[in-house]
C-alpha cells in the first residue's frame, strides 16, 4: 500500500542526510499517516490519512459502536 494521504495526496519527500563531515547520503521524510474509518456516501471506508487533514476536520470519522448500546437496551427490555 502506498504511503499517500487519501485527502491531500501528501507523499514521502526525499533529500539528503548531511553528516558532520558534510557527506551527503539519501534519506526520506515520511508523512504521518493514520488508518481511519470515515463516512462516505457509499458507506464506511477505511483509509490512510495524514494527521494534518485529520486535525483540520476534512473527513468525518465513524463513531464505532454508536448504535449498538441502544439496540442492546431495547432487546433487553
Amino acid at each position: 500500500m502506498a504511503r499517500i494521504c487519501y485527502v491531500c495526496g501528501k507523499k514521502p519527500m526525499t533529500g539528503h542526510r548531511i553528516s558532520k563531515s558534510r557527506r551527503h547520503t539519501k534519506r526520506r521524510w515520511l508523512p504521518n499517516l493514520q488508518r481511519v474509518r470515515i463516512q462516505t456516501e457509499a458507506g464506511n471506508k477505511r483509509i490512510r490519512i495524514c494527521v494534518r487533514c485529520l486535525k483540520s476536520g476534512k473527513v468525518v470519522k465513524v463513531i464505532s459502536g454508536a448504535g449498538e448500546p441502544e439496540l442492546a437496551l431495547e432487546t433487553a427490555s
